[in-house]
C-alpha cells in the first residue's frame, strides 16, 4: 500500500519530529509513504477568517498536488476535516471540483483513524510509561467523527494509564481564529481544561493536533506548570517503540 504524507503548517514549522514520527510508523507497517513537494497550507484559516476566495485556492492545490494519491494521511483531525467536510462546501453543487473536493476527502485520513480504520492496526508495539489525558479537537470529533481511534491505540500502550474528565468533549479554547478575536475567552477556556486535567494527575496532554497542544502548552509555561508535557500522539507512540525496543 502506498500513501501520501500531508504535513500541516504547525508541524511543518514548530513539530517536524511529528511528522517524522507518523512516517516511521506507517513504514513500520508495510506502507509506503511519499511526499509530495507542491503541498501547502490546506486553507482551513483563510476559510474561518472569511477569505473564501483565498482558501477556494488552497483547496484546487490540495487536489491538484494529491490527485493521484491513494490515501493522504495527516497529523491532525482539524486538517483533515476542514478537507473532508468544508472542502465540496466551497464549490458549485454537482461541479466537477465539487466531485473532485468530495472524492479527494474520502481520502484523507487523519493518522489514526487510517491506522485503525484502513490499516487495521491498534498496537503497534509502544512502551511508554506515565498517566495521560487524550484530548480529542473539536472538528476532528464533530467533523470527522473521530472519537475511538486514538484511544484504542492508547490503550495498546504498555505501562500507559489513560485518565479521563468531565465533560471531555468541551473546547479547550484554541479554536485557530478564535484564540486571537476573543483571546480573554480563550485562555478561560484553556485553563478550565488544564484545571480539570491536572486534577487527575496525569503528566501527559496527548492529542492528534498541535494546535490544541500548542495552545494548552502556552497556558501551562506561562502558569508555571511542568508537571504535564504535550505531547501529539504519533511522537508519543514512536517514542513508545522505540523505548520498547521492537
Amino acid at each position: 500500500m502506498k500513501v501520501s504524507l500531508f504535513i500541516t503548517c504547525l508541524a511543518d514549522h514548530f513539530a517536524p519530529q511529528v511528522g517524522e514520527a507518523v512516517f516511521h510508523l506507517l513504514r513500520r507497517h508495510g506502507v509506503e509513504v511519499d511526499f509530495p513537494a507542491g503541498q501547502t497550507c490546506c486553507g482551513q484559516p483563510s476559510w474561518n477568517t472569511g477569505h473564501l476566495d483565498d482558501a477556494r485556492d488552497f483547496a484546487r492545490l490540495y487536489m491538484k498536488t494529491f490527485a493521484r494519491s491513494e490515501y493522504i494521511i495527516q497529523p491532525s483531525g482539524s486538517c483533515a476535516g476542514h478537507v473532508r467536510y468544508f472542502y465540496p462546501k466551497m464549490f458549485p453543487d454537482g461541479s466537477p471540483e465539487q466531485r473532485e473536493a468530495a472524492a479527494i476527502g474520502q481520502r484523507t485520513y487523519e493518522f489514526t483513524e487510517f491506522m485503525v480504520k484502513v490499516l487495521g492496526v491498534k498496537d503497534v508495539g509502544a512502551r511508554f510509561k506515565g498517566k495521560a489525558f487524550f484530548h480529542t479537537n473539536c472538528h476532528m470529533q464533530r467533523e470527522l467523527k473521530v472519537r475511538e481511534e486514538p484511544l484504542e491505540m492508547l490503550r495498546c500502550v504498555r505501562d500507559l494509564e489513560l485518565v479521563d474528565i468531565p465533560r471531555p468533549d468541551l473546547c479547550c479554547g484554541f479554536g485557530g481564529a478564535f484564540s486571537v478575536k476573543e483571546p480573554e475567552i480563550s485562555t478561560a477556556m484553556a485553563d478550565d481544561k488544564l484545571d480539570a486535567i491536572l486534577a487527575t494527575g496525569a503528566d501527559l496532554l496527548v492529542s492528534s493536533d498541535l494546535g490544541c497542544l500548542m495552545h494548552q502548552g502556552g497556558r501551562l509555561e506561562k502558569r508555571g506548570i511542568t508537571s504535564v508535557r504535550p505531547v501529539h500522539i504519533a511522537e508519543l507512540l514512536w517514542e513508545g517503540v522505540q523505548q520498547n525496543g521492537r
